[in-house]
């Protein structure tokens, strides 16, 4: 009975979620100081805690071990049993208790295993990050080139946006995101500036959103979607290579019968 129920993933995968509801449900303040809700907490705390240990004695420690989910399960598991001490000990700092709770949700990166070509989605994510480094280097290298150069400039005009080169390197980085392209500008220009005087401004703020925005990002973005797809595109050319491969057969039998 026990092993039909721990060594079930779909029944583990549910606790998991009902786990994360009444977790999702303790975050509001109206309900945190809710017993019934933290008690069914404590008993999804056992629960896991019975799960490792019933698949322990079915596969043995050496094999529960060996598996990487299993040893972040009951590494999770272990982080979590003291909030089981919460209704008999008083602990004054909750936020501990807190990010133990939080540690469970982790579990639910689990169902990934249940996407289809899991294996392939993560070999073309981790190669999609290994092309697009050198591209966010050097858009970390312009957002710093240009945070020091704007607050210089502007930092004294707006000092809540470029007073100092990390608030500033934060609000250019917004702005090769597109947000608030048109109101930084705005709150630059003085009242009393000429027309010129806010037409430079414009402009320099319209080619920062032009090489970080347009360029810098939209080159990013293309070299991870590129290396994402390239499994794709891999089996297509694999496809059209067979396809020649017939093609040319098909061409050689036809010029020997002509012949």
């Amino acid at each position: 009975m026990l092993k039909k129920i721990f060594l079930n993933e779909w029944v583990i995968f549910a606790a998991i979620i009902i786990n994360a509801l009444i977790i999702f449900l303790l975050a509001f303040p109206e309900l945190k100081a809710n017993e019934l809700l933290h008690y069914i907490d404590y008993g999804f705390i056992l629960f896991f805690l019975l799960e490792a240990i019933v698949k322990m004695i079915y596969l043995g420690p050496k094999t529960y071990f060996k598996d990487g989910w299993n040893r972040f399960d009951f590494f999770i598991v272990v982080v979590s049993l003291p909030s089981l001490l919460a209704p008999f000990i008083p602990i004054p700092d909750t936020s501990i208790l807190l990010l133990l709770r939080l540690l469970r949700l982790i579990r639910l990166f689990k169902f990934m295993l249940f996407i289809p070509h899991m294996e392939q989605l993560l070999a073309g994510l981790i190669r999609a990050f290994k092309a697009s480094v050198f591209v966010l280097i050097a858009l970390f290298f312009l957002n710093f080139l240009l945070a020091i150069f704007t607050c210089t400039i502007y930092g004294e005009t707006a000092p809540e946006y470029f007073g100092d080169p990390l608030i500033s390197a934060y609000h250019i980085f917004q702005m090769f995101t597109v947000e608030g392209w048109n109101e930084i500008p705005n709150q630059v220009v003085k009242e009393g500036d000429s027309y010129f005087e806010a037409g430079v401004v414009r402009f320099y703020f319209a080619i920062v959103v032009l090489l970080g925005g347009i360029f810098g990002m939209s080159l990013a973005n293309a070299v991870f979607v590129d290396e994402m797809t390239i499994d794709n595109n891999a089996e297509l050319e694999k496809k059209i290579d067979v396809l020649e491969e017939k093609i040319d057969k098909l061409q050689e039998i036809l010029t020997q019968n002509n012949s």
